[in-house]
Parts: C-alpha cells; structure tokens; sequence
C-alpha cells in the first residue's frame, strides 16, 4: 500500500452508497508502520471546485471525471483496502498536498 493509492470501499461509515472511493493521504512511515488504520479522503464525482479538492478520473483509474475532498478525511482500517483502482501520478500528489495544507489550514 502505497500514498496517493485508491481504493474501493463498500459501505464506508454513515455513507449512503454502496461503495466509495478513497485516496490514502497518510505518510508512508505511518502506511508501512503496524498501525491498522490510515487516513483517507473520500473521492466525489461531483467537485464544488474548492482550492480542498483535487480533480482526477479516468487517468487515475475512476470511470468518470471526480474530485478528492481533503475536508472529509477519516480513518479506514488497512483491511478494508482491498479494492485497488489506481494511483495519483506525482503531479497529482503534488495537488493533494496543496490540497491538505488548504483543507487543514496549514501554510
């Protein structure tokens, strides 16, 4: 398991359907670490354009143009993240990042 890797997930949480995608956005110190869980951030298909979003799809593995919320980060146990879908390309990550910093005010 790798940062920037989506996953599949089928009925995360409160969520009202029956899968999501997720992007794992921990450190990799924490993904190789023995914790069982990492931070995610959930994957929309419908962006609202927010410097907190990033804007993937199809080159990343998605079937349709969709946006990453990194205001809606939570924990996802590393067993759940069994559903591979792909991978942001470095500049992508880059764009999480930023991403992060905006969602979590951090400069």
């Amino acid at each position: 398991m790798r940062r920037g890797e989506l996953y599949r997930i089928r009925k995360p949480g409160a969520d009202p359907r029956k899968h999501r995608v997720f992007v794992v956005v921990s450190r990799q110190t924490l993904i190789d670490a023995k914790f069982s869980t990492v931070i995610c951030a959930p994957v929309f298909s419908d962006g609202l354009g927010l410097e907190s979003q990033v804007s993937i799809g199809i080159a990343e593995g998605l079937k349709h143009e969709s946006a990453v919320f990194c205001d809606n980060l939570i924990s996802i146990a590393k067993s759940e993240l069994a559903a591979y879908v792909g991978l942001l390309s470095p500049g992508k990550l880059v764009q999480l990042d930023q991403a992060l910093r905006v969602a979590l005010d951090v400069r």
